[in-house]
């Protein structure tokens, strides 16, 4: 495949063009921040964390204005000051709360930066009532009800808030059936399933806000279900054992909501409400030790709010976890009243940046060394070389950002060996081989049983973010298979061994159509918010980089036809077929494409080989390859690279405009979208395209014949 002389043309302009811009984002540490969309939902919690823990304040101490952290105690012993950081010092105003002023009404009016954030609710609600995650996302119930909740709290005397809630109120009414507290509860509980990671801190909102009261606020609780805090207190060790009913990453939630359902509904079981009284301090020193020095969560806004209000709603304003917590909020706050999901995704999308980088023709002249040993430095300082508190992780992986709240996981690891491996070219220096190696075992230990590799914890649990994923399972293979070759005989042997019980997972996950569903990104009008189109192109890019000696298998090439297929008439790829393309899924599927197809016509197109019924998925003849592909195929798939190449080029404009569309999903299903991903997803797509069309201008290919030939 080759491309003519003015797509040729335009593709090199348009590359020229990302990749300087991309360069320029850089910030002054050498490094890239992006810029994460504000999000509805994060400033509800924040809104209401803020307003409840002034008015609490306000009631225990008219004449003060904040909490005073140095007093504050857990069950009577000083906080860990190592892990809870932040405290303001003695006689000082915790996060700078001003003297909180009084409403007509006599409650507590909300401070400055609650105000801005109702006022921001208020000016975003959609004109059909509801909120959606982002300002380009449709409404949803769990953020609606938040903000509900958010507008009742904080809102009163508000410009616009009547009419807000009068919207809000006919919104959920259409959602929910009625405004009946049952009805309420049921509808969240059913967007969740199982799960109650999120429906739990929704309900837990709408209790607080007296949305759920019917003939008194206590008997309000009963539509908020009890989550079991008593458990944080067990060894970490046995978590797995527990079968817990939140998710790896949210045990403060688990603690701080568990207690103000305690508070406000206790159970009648008499040795129930004993084992928790006993408990109580011990999970309240836990969820201290948990707290970083940055005081968010995860360096999470949702996360971090909903534990501050569950905490003051349980009468522990004065823990040592809400003046940090407080603090942190307001840091997080934009100029705009609004707040982001994180504070930011700086190494996740620091080696973004550099492995779409690295895909281009002559990147390290654009790169020069001394940058790129600043980008090596960067990427070593975000290694965590210590186990970790909060998931109890052993050394050796990344996390998504460069701030304390960060915790390792399963697709910010293999992003970073990846990127480590691309700046350090076939030489590593010793620091960085042995973080490798690190990172390696890491990943190792974490896959699980069936073979795929999980977000945190290995085996922690059945749910969404601690089973294993098809695009993380996908992406740990490429970053072992990158570094295998100057890892020692030790790992790499054990690098052997796992990564066929990977590709058996992957085989097994696979969807009858040929298609993989991802976990972290899906699409706001797909079936059932599902992204196929991202999940199949970062499989396909993962298989693609095994060994060249191999011919592509038959999972591969199901794969391949079904993402070529799903390309809309335009050119364009949307999240599955039939949906609207965007930018950041043009540019996955194309990149995938273009790297599987050069490696599918490079490889051993004879050979084939088929899963004896006596191979263990631990054998590495396990990893069955079958089938030919032959012209027809690859023409089809040669006609969807060059039209996603020319939709690209025209969608931004050759490089010019790269808008960001919300395809990313955070923590519970929650929708974001980065400045960062069109610019350097795009940039990744057309160098991989443009190495391609250069390799098979060379005539390297191999092809069988068509059938119909």
């Amino acid at each position: 495949m080759a491309f003519d002389d003015q797509l040729a043309g335009a593709l090199e302009e348009t590359l020229d063009r990302m990749t300087d811009t991309l360069l320029a984002g850089r910030n002054a540490a050498g490094h890239w921040e992006g810029k994460l969309s504000s999000s509805a939902l994060s400033t509800a919690t924040a809104v209401i964390a803020l307003t409840l823990q002034s008015r609490e304040q306000a009631a225990s101490d008219p004449t003060a204005g904040g909490l005073s952290a140095s007093d504050s105690r857990v069950g009577g012993q000083a906080a860990p000051g190592s892990q809870s950081g932040g405290l303001a010092p003695s006689g000082s105003r915790a996060g700078g709360l001003a003297a909180p002023d009084s409403r007509a009404d006599g409650q507590t009016a909300p401070g400055p930066l609650a105000t801005a954030g109702v006022d921001w609710l208020i000016q975003t609600q959609l004109d059909d009532g509801g909120w959606g995650d982002t300002t380009d996302s449709p409404a949803n119930v769990s953020t609606t009800a938040l903000c509900w909740a958010a507008v009742t709290i904080a809102g009163a005397g508000r410009p616009g808030a009547d009419a807000a809630l009068d919207r809000v109120r006919a919104w959920m009414t259409r959602a929910a059936g009625s405004l009946e507290p049952p009805a309420l509860a049921q509808t969240i509980r059913l967007r969740y399933g199982k799960d109650r990671t999120f429906s739990v801190p929704i309900l837990t909102v709408l209790a607080l806000a007296g949305l759920l009261d019917d003939d008194s606020p206590r008997h309000g609780w009963r539509h908020v279900p009890q989550l079991p805090f008593e458990l944080a207190a067990v060894p970490a060790a046995l978590y797995r054992w527990l079968r817990l009913p939140v998710v790896s990453y949210a045990l403060p939630a688990l603690i701080a909501i568990g207690l103000v359902r305690h508070r406000q509904r206790p159970t009648r079981n008499p040795v129930a409400r004993l084992v928790r009284r006993i408990v109580r301090t011990p999970t309240l020193y836990r969820l201290a030790l948990l707290q970083p020095s940055s005081g968010g969560f995860l360096e999470a806004t949702p996360l971090t709010s909903f534990v501050v209000m569950s905490l003051v709603a349980a009468g522990e304003t004065s823990h040592p976890v809400v003046a940090p917590g407080i603090a942190f909020l307001e840091r997080s706050a934009r100029a705009d009243g609004s707040w982001p999901i994180d504070t930011n995704l700086a190494t996740w999308v620091t080696t973004l940046g550099v492995n779409a980088l690295s895909r281009r023709s002559g990147w390290r002249e654009r790169l020069p060394d001394e940058e790129r040993q600043l980008l090596i430095r960067w990427l070593l300082d975000q290694h965590h070389r210590a186990y970790h508190v909060y998931t109890a992780a052993e050394p050796g992986g990344w996390a998504w950002t460069d701030l304390p709240g960060g915790v390792p996981d399963a697709d910010d690891t293999p992003g970073a060996l990846l990127a480590l491996h691309a700046l350090s070219g076939p030489n590593p220096a010793p620091e960085s081989l042995d973080a490798a190696c690190a990172g390696v075992d890491w990943l190792l230990n974490l896959q699980n049983r069936d073979g795929g590799i999980p977000t945190f914890c290995r085996g922690w649990g059945a749910l969404p973010f601690d089973r294993s994923s098809p695009d993380l399972t996908a992406h740990t293979i490429r970053a072992w298979n990158a570094w295998r070759p100057a890892l020692p005989a030790a790992l790499a042997e054990r690098v052997e061994r796992a990564t066929p019980r990977a590709v058996h997972y992957l085989e097994q996950s696979q969807q009858p159509d040929g298609s993989w569903i991802p976990l972290w990104f899906g699409n706001q009008q797909a079936p059932d918010d599902a992204n196929p189109v991202y999940g199949t192109a970062r499989v396909l890019e993962g298989l693609a980089s095994l060994d060249d000696d191999a011919a592509p298998h038959a999972t591969e090439f199901r794969a391949a036809s079904w993402l070529a297929a799903a390309r809309s008439p335009d050119g364009g790829w949307g999240g599955a077929p039939g949906v609207a393309p965007s930018i950041e899924e043009t540019a996955v599927a194309l990149g995938a494409l273009s790297t599987w197809s050069q490696r599918a016509r490079t490889s051993s197109l004879d050979h084939t080989a088929s899963l004896d019924d006596t191979d263990s998925p631990d054998s590495t003849s396990s990893v069955a390859r079958a089938g030919s592909l032959d012209s027809t195929t690859l023409s089809a798939i040669d006609t969807s690279i060059e039209a996603g190449v020319r939709w690209l080029i025209e969608a931004t404009d050759h490089g010019q405009r790269v808008p960001a569309t919300p395809i990313g999903l955070y923590f519970a299903r929650l929708w974001y979208s980065e400045a960062l991903y069109p610019r350097v997803f795009t940039l990744a797509a057309l160098a991989s395209a443009a190495h391609h069309a250069r390799t098979e201008s060379r005539g390297s290919s191999r092809v069988s014949p068509s059938p119909e030939a």
